[in-house]
C-alpha cells in the first residue's frame, strides 16, 4: 500500500499498489509530454544558436580573407612601383596567384555555405517531422473526439473502468462479480454492478457504478448534479449498499478534481469520483465493509450471548413462576390438610367425648347390674320369687 498526500487540502490516504500505478502512469505521461515540448524548445533554440554561430564564423573568415587579399594587392602596387617591367610580370603573376587563391577561397566558402544550408536543412526537417508528428496525433485525437457522439464517448469510459478493473480482478477481487447492469425492467439501469464476497458465501459489499462524460463541443453541458437522483432509483432498484458516479463532467471543477468526493449530504451513501480514482472508492469501500462485517461478528458474539443470558433468565423465571404456582397449590392444599385434621381432630374429640360418655353410661348401668339381686327383682312380684325360691332349694345339696 502507498500512502498519497493531497496538494490541496493535504489530507493523507492510502491507496493500493493498482491504483497507486495508475496514478504514476497519468503523472508520467503529462510528466513526458512536458519533457518533450522544453526539449523541442531547446533543439529549437539551440538550431537557432548554431546558424548564428556559423554565419558569424564564415563571415569572420571572409573579412579575415579579403583582408589578406588587399594586403597581398598593396604589396603588388608597392612593388610595381619600383620598376614597371618587374611591376607588370610581377602583377600579372601575382594577380594569377590572387585569383587562384580568390577562386580556391570562393570554392571553400561555398562548399561551407552549401554544407551550413545541408545542415540547418537537415536540423530543420528532423525537428519539423516530429513536431508535424505530434500534430498530426493531435489532430487525430481531435478528430476522433469530434466524431464521437456523447453515448460513444459515455462507452468509452466504460471501457476504460471495466478494462482497469479486469487488470487486477484475479489478484485484488478474486470473489468479486462486476458485470454491466442490463436489467431495465424497472425502467432505468445503471452501468455497472460490483458486489463482493466474504470466504464463507455471504455479500459484504455491493456498489451501483455510473459512468458519464461528453465531448467537448457539446452545446448543452451536463452537470454532475444531474445524474445523482436516478443513480440513487437504480440503486436502491438493485439492491446496491453504495452509488459511485464516475464523471468527466464539470472539468475545470476544484470540487470533484480533489479526490472523492462524498455527496450523502443529498443521496445516502453516494460519491462522485474522477476516473483515476475508480479503482481506489473500491478498495476503500470494500475494505470499510470488511471492518464493519467483522464488527457486525462481534456483534453477533454479543447478541449470542445477550440471548444465551435472556434465556437463562427467562428460563429463571420460568421456574420462578412454575415454583411459586407449585408453592401456592402446596400451600393451599396444605391448609386444606390442616382444616381437615382439624376438622378430623375435632371429630375424634367429639368421638372420644362420645366414648367416654359411654364409659360413663356403661359404668353406671355396669353398678347398677351389679347392685340388681333377686330379692330386689322379685320384690311386688310373688310369682317370681316363688320361682327363684324353687330354683334356689332345688340346688342346695342335702345335708343329711
Amino acid at each position: 500500500m502507498n500512502e498519497i498526500k493531497c496538494p490541496h487540502c493535504g489530507e493523507a490516504f492510502t491507496i493500493d499498489e493498482a491504483g497507486y500505478a495508475d496514478i504514476l502512469k497519468q503523472v508520467r505521461d503529462r510528466e513526458f509530454e512536458k519533457t518533450l515540448n522544453e526539449r523541442l524548445e531547446l533543439a529549437e533554440r539551440a538550431k537557432r544558436t548554431e546558424i548564428e554561430l556559423a554565419e558569424a564564423r564564415i563571415a569572420e573568415a571572409l573579412r579575415a580573407e579579403a583582408a589578406k587579399k588587399d594586403a597581398k594587392i598593396q604589396d603588388l602596387k608597392a612593388r610595381l612601383e619600383a620598376g614597371e617591367i618587374a611591376q607588370r610580370l610581377a602583377i600579372t603573376e601575382a594577380l594569377g596567384a590572387v585569383q587562384k587563391e580568390r577562386d580556391d577561397l570562393k570554392g571553400s566558402l561555398q562548399r561551407a555555405e552549401l554544407e551550413k544550408q545541408l545542415s540547418e536543412q537537415s536540423l530543420k526537417d528532423k525537428y519539423e517531422t516530429q513536431i508535424r508528428d505530434r500534430d498530426d496525433a493531435i489532430e487525430r485525437l481531435k478528430d476522433l473526439k469530434a466524431r464521437l457522439s456523447t453515448k460513444m464517448i459515455g462507452e468509452t469510459l466504460e471501457q476504460h473502468c471495466e478494462t482497469t478493473f479486469n487488470q487486477i480482478r484475479a489478484t485484488a477481487f478474486p470473489r468479486a462479480y462486476f458485470e454491466k447492469d442490463n436489467d431495465a425492467r424497472t425502467g432505468s439501469k445503471g452501468d455497472f454492478i460490483f458486489r463482493d464476497l466474504d470466504e464463507a458465501g455471504p455479500e459484504i459489499v455491493s456498489i451501483m457504478f455510473e459512468m458519464k462524460n461528453e465531448a467537448d463541443e457539446t452545446a448543452t453541458k451536463h452537470k454532475n448534479e444531474d445524474f445523482l437522483k436516478e443513480l440513487d432509483k437504480d440503486r436502491r432498484e438493485k439492491g446496491c449498499e453504495y452509488a459511485v458516479l464516475v464523471s468527466l463532467l464539470e472539468p475545470d471543477s476544484e470540487l470533484y478534481n480533489t479526490g472523492i468526493v462524498d455527496v450523502s449530504h443529498r443521496y445516502p451513501k453516494m460519491y462522485v469520483v474522477r476516473p483515476q480514482f475508480f479503482i481506489p472508492i473500491i478498495t476503500v469501500l470494500r475494505n470499510a465493509a470488511l471492518n464493519a462485517v467483522q464488527y457486525k461478528a462481534e456483534l453477533e458474539l454479543v447478541k449470542a450471548q445477550n440471548i444465551d443470558i435472556t434465556k437463562f433468565q427467562d428460563q429463571l423465571d420460568t421456574f420462578k413462576t412454575g415454583f411459586a404456582r407449585n408453592y401456592d397449590l402446596a400451600s393451599r392444599q396444605f391448609h386444606t390438610a390442616i382444616d381437615e385434621i382439624d376438622k378430623s381432630i375435632d371429630r375424634l374429640q367429639k368421638a372420644k367425648d362420645a366414648l367416654l360418655g359411654s364409659e360413663r353410661n356403661l359404668r353406671l348401668a355396669n353398678d347398677k347390674a351389679q347392685d340388681v339381686t333377686v330379692k330386689k327383682l322379685t320384690r311386688g312380684n310373688p310369682t317370681m320369687a316363688g320361682k327363684f325360691a324353687e330354683l334356689e332349694s332345688s340346688s342346695t345339696p342335702d345335708t343329711e
